[in-house]
């Protein structure tokens, strides 16, 4: 006699259902903890089921949710280990080798997504092999969330722990590489990086809907992105009838380069598809933010903004709404927020680094690393990842760990006096004004005609005065204004000053 199924479905559903307890993937060998505050540890688990987490000598218990979710809170602990961290429930999960310090997010796009070792065809990192060799940290860990994009929140990330050698050294944020290990040597205590980065990415995929949406001016990127998946199809049908032509006029003109020794012309493909770009609003936030909050962080280190050139007004807006919604995202307050200013290429223009340095003066608890020299005019990836690992290192000994007399930044612009023919420019971060290499260049005054022309420079102190005999009545004074900027002004830490104008809208 054959059972009915309706009957199989109510025996089945009478069973008791037995789910392991998993933790978050965070949560694994050779995970980093933050110090100094409460530790969240999360997982999944049956609904209704007693979860108890044990590590350093404490012990916290809790049950998990009807969505079988669950979280608990360890008292905060000082830096140290190893230890081992035990999770029971209907089983027993124990994860090795798990140390105490201090945790930073590394995120943005491709500069910050850059590994220390050799990636073809990009040109290597400055000294990579010498770096990589000489990486005998096993205090330094990096977490590297796999990229992916959603259109709503995951709950959890992929990715694994990799303890920093001279053989995995390599597959390092090249950037986080140098900050680890120098918080690492100023520190000694252990660091571990969350590298949450995608190449190509404008902010407002890193960020939230609610955060896009409670601002007039941010919301446009929706319609935005409607208007662009709206027009694909005909744009997709408009490459596909005109394709022969215009590869046969690549061909031709490719042919021509060739014979005179001149690069060839990019060929020409298809329009991308706005349905599946990184850039789509929200989507890496979802993806790569999210699921990392709430682990316990010291605060974040961020360079993006190359994809966002386009649009620097937009970018005044989108960069501070990112940080202070990350903040609150976390719930744990200002936690410092370090970021690089773009570095000097072809197509990265100075408004951008204007959006940037305002954010750097009106957000608090934020520090801006200037990278006028060592950028690469000809390359969006420069090669000299060092000296922004470094100086991104100093701002967080400044702002997070409390070294108050630390020359952290380069000189600012804050304030500008005229005096009949020439500008005295005020600064903060002034002491020691030097220029670098040479006499001082990247000033340039215009008169109320909003002209600029190149003008002579010299240091009084901790200010700079400027003149030009072709603008006898100067109204505005900028500095390193430029795609590719070429100024020299330093202080005494050798810290460059950014580039700015007085006249800013």
């Amino acid at each position: 006699m054959k059972t009915p199924a309706l009957l199989v479905v109510l025996l089945l559903s009478a069973l008791p259902v037995w789910a392991e307890v998993v933790p978050n993937p965070l949560f694994s060998d050779h995970a980093v903890l933050q110090q100094g505050r409460p530790i969240p540890v999360w997982g999944t688990a049956r609904a209704g089921e007693k979860v108890t987490v044990e590590f350093a000598g404490q012990r916290v218990a809790t049950t998990a949710g009807a969505d079988g979710r669950w979280q608990v809170k360890l008292a905060p602990l000082k830096a140290g280990g190893p230890h081992e961290l035990t999770i029971r429930g209907d089983n027993v999960v124990t994860i090795a080798d798990v140390l105490v310090g201090e945790v930073w997010v590394a995120s943005g796009q491709s500069n910050m997504e850059r590994q220390l070792g050799l990636r073809p065809p990009q040109l290597p990192i400055e000294n990579w092999e010498q770096e990589a060799a000489a990486a005998t940290f096993d205090a330094i860990r990096q977490f590297r969330v796999e990229p992916g994009m959603e259109n709503e929140p995951r709950s959890a990330v992929k990715g694994s722990w990799l303890v920093c050698s001279p053989a995995t050294a390599k597959d390092f944020s090249a950037v986080g590489f140098f900050f680890a290990r120098d918080l690492y040597r100023k520190l000694g205590v252990p660091v571990g990086l969350l590298f949450s980065s995608v190449g190509g990415t404008k902010a407002q995929a890193w960020m939230s809907r609610a955060t896009l949406e409670a601002s007039p001016a941010l919301r446009e990127v929706f319609a935005e992105q409607a208007k662009a998946e709206a027009d694909y199809p005909a744009a997709l049908a408009k490459y596909q009838t005109e394709e022969a032509a215009l590869l046969a006029k690549w061909q031709a003109e490719s042919d021509a380069a060739t014979k005179e020794g001149k690069p060839a012309p990019r060929k020409p493909g298809p329009p991308r598809d706005p349905r599946t770009g990184t850039s789509r609003p929200t989507v890496l936030y979802n993806a790569m933010i999210a699921p990392l909050i709430p682990y316990g962080i010291r605060g974040v280190i961020w360079y993006q903004g190359e994809s966002d050139c386009g649009n620097p007004a937009r970018y005044r807006l989108l960069f501070p709404a990112l940080i202070t919604s990350w903040r609150q995202a976390w719930g744990e307050g200002d936690f410092p927020f370090l970021f690089v200013q773009l570095a000097p290429y072809r197509s990265n223009n100075p408004e951008l680094r204007e959006a940037q340095f305002l954010t750097g003066r009106t957000v608090p608890g934020t520090a801006m690393v200037v990278t006028t020299d060592v950028g690469d005019a000809n390359d969006i990836h420069p090669t000299r990842k060092g000296p922004v690992g470094v100086r991104l290192a100093l701002a967080a000994r400044a702002l997070a760990y409390g070294e108050k007399a630390l020359a952290y930044s380069g000189p600012a612009f804050t304030s500008v006096r005229v005096e009949g023919d020439h500008v005295t420019v005020a600064f903060d971060h002034a002491a020691g004004l030097a220029a670098k290499d040479g006499p001082l260049t990247g000033f340039e005054l215009a008169g109320a005609d909003g002209k600029f022309v190149p003008a002579e420079a010299k240091i009084v102190g901790e200010t700079v005065v400027v003149t030009a005999p072709a603008v006898p009545a100067p109204a505005a004074v900028r500095y390193a204004w430029a795609n590719v900027p070429t100024g020299n002004l330093v202080n005494a830490a050798g810290l460059p000053a950014s580039p700015f104008r007085s006249n800013s809208p």
